[in-house]
């Protein structure tokens, strides 16, 4: 009988990933985790400390942190599959799961289906000539060496693509191999993983090609597997049901997409809802089930188009979801920088996003131009984006498929902090307090229209003193709001106090806060 090794990359909901673990240990199979290293300290101390003395749960020896996009997914991968491999002999094939995964069928029909299928199961068209990109890079993802995240540092990922463009300085692919692409969610044999892993030590050119091609979890195995493996022994398709919207989202499952979800021609489905409970809990008393007869309809895609075309409350012809408030989620959590200097705040994002991988985005209330993905119309102006906040949040955090996130705020939004503050969500706050100096204040009148070129000297010493009251006004307004999880960051203040600071308001240590505060120039004009 089949005997499975779950793969699973996670980084968030420790106590779900460890109700999973002991569900899918309990049918006999196996679980290797990888928990981003990103992610806080204490979550992996929880995971580690319930499941270490279960012999079927396995950790990564390396844990890496992951950015979407990059070569770390594939290397965690990489790391939770030796050690799947390393552990259990007897395991007959590996599957790919995330933490927002559940199986949709029993796990005597999950394993009953693998017995009749010698094959392996993973998408892998070609990557030139079929339509699996539909927007966006396509040759460049592989010509192009690609050092830095889109998402986090799009300034200079595309700055460094232009400047290999305009230099000549394009890459041949590897020798013998054709690029294919697919999901990355995938259930191979075990013969078929041992011969990746001796294969990726024996060429360490493809290492090194794929480490620097962008999005490389949908190319890598996808690509390597055809290229060993023959191709009657392969089934072009992934056994996880996964959808998406029309603006290129990853479809969410909620408690009404039960009976819709087992009728699906596939073992597992993604993304399940953190709020989904009572989905949750079916699909778990599922799983542990047995004789369970299952009536293949696969009619989801067209369902769930049709669901949310009327809307959850029988309305066939609903306004745009974003017209209707959202919460974030109870198990995100948002991160707000404020701070009256928006330079200052940007230098400190950027510090906080090369040290920690959190998606983060600048001034999204305040700057029209602020760099936003295309979300379907939201984001493309400040009224939309004020009015909607919860549902560009929302769409936001979606889009970096992640749970936590730090923007930057004005401190005159206090109604827009409180709104956050008053979500299901956990909000954080992180006040930067700065020093203005009187030229500093005239550059900002001058910024904002109070004053200008041919203002006199007189008006602009009766100016200052109102102006240097109304920043203070707006951080009293702040304090005086009681927050929870409000933290200050003065530039006043030392190393140490800042980093203490910064690291309770990541939830990271203080040594990793320690780089973020003691960087040079961090609060110059």
């Amino acid at each position: 009988m089949a005997r499975i090794a779950y793969i699973m990359l996670c980084h968030k909901d420790p106590r779900a990933i460890i109700r999973q673990a002991e569900r899918l240990t309990a049918a006999g199979d196996y679980v290797s985790i990888h928990f981003d290293a990103s992610a806080p300290e204490q979550d992996f101390d929880l995971i580690r400390k319930a499941l270490t003395k279960n012999a079927s749960v396995a950790f990564a020896t390396r844990r890496v942190r992951c950015g979407w996009g990059e070569w770390s997914l594939v290397q965690a991968t990489l790391n939770a599959l030796e050690a799947a491999v390393s552990a259990w002999p007897r395991a007959t094939h590996f599957y790919m799961l995330s933490g927002d995964c559940m199986a949709i069928k029993t796990g005597e029909y999950i394993h009953r289906y693998l017995d009749d299928n010698e094959t392996d199961f993973i998408e892998n068209f070609d990557y030139f000539e079929s339509d699996w990109i539909k927007t966006g890079m396509k040759e460049e993802r592989l010509i192009y060496r690609h050092f830095f995240n889109e998402r986090a540092r799009k300034t200079l990922f595309y700055a460094s693509m232009e400047m290999q463009r305009r230099l000549g300085l394009s890459r041949k692919l590897p020798d013998g191999l054709q690029i294919r692409i697919g999901s990355q969610w995938w259930c191979l044999r075990r013969s078929t993983v041992e011969q990746v892993l001796d294969f990726v030590k024996s060429r360490r050119d493809i290492r090194r090609f794929f480490k620097t091609t962008w999005i490389p979890d949908e190319t890598f195995f996808q690509t390597i597997v055809p290229h060993l493996i023959p191709a009657e022994e392969i089934r072009n398709r992934t056994l996880t049901f996964l959808m998406f919207t029309d603006y290129g989202m990853p479809v969410t499952f909620y408690n009404d997409h039960y009976d819709m979800l087992i009728g699906q021609d596939f073992l597992f489905a993604r993304k399940i809802s953190p709020e989904a409970d009572d989905l949750k809990r079916r699909l778990s008393l599922l799983y542990s089930a047995s004789g369970v007869d299952f009536r293949i309809s696969d009619e989801g895609p067209e369902l769930f188009s049709f669901l949310t075309g009327r809307g959850r409350i029988g309305r066939r012809f609903a306004p745009r979801f974003w017209e209707t408030e959202s919460t974030l989620g109870r198990e995100r959590e948002l991160m707000i920088v404020i701070c009256k200097k928006w330079h200052v705040a940007k230098r400190v994002l950027d510090r906080m996003r090369q040290v920690t991988n959190v998606p983060s985005v600048e001034y999204l209330f305040n700057e029209e131009d602020t760099p936003l993905p295309d979300l379907g119309g939201i984001q493309t102006s400040l009224e939309k984006r004020t009015r909607h906040r919860r549902a560009l949040m929302r769409m936001l955090f979606d889009f970096y498929e992640t749970d936590r996130m730090i923007v930057c705020m004005d401190p005159g939004n206090i109604g827009l902090l409180q709104d956050f503050a008053a979500d299901r969500s956990v909000t954080r706050m992180l006040e930067i307090d700065c020093a203005f100096s009187d030229e500093y204040l005239i550059g900002h009148a001058m910024r904002v229209g109070l004053a200008g070129p041919q203002t006199s000297q007189e008006t602009l010493t009766r100016l200052l003193p109102t102006i240097r009251n109304d920043i203070t006004y707006e951080s009293d307004r702040i304090r005086d709001a009681e927050f929870d999880h409000l933290n200050r960051m003065r530039e006043t203040a030392d190393i140490g106090e800042n980093s203490k600071a910064l690291a309770d308001f990541l939830s990271i240590p203080q040594a990793r806060a320690w780089e973020i505060a003691g960087t040079d120039g961090l609060f110059a004009d």
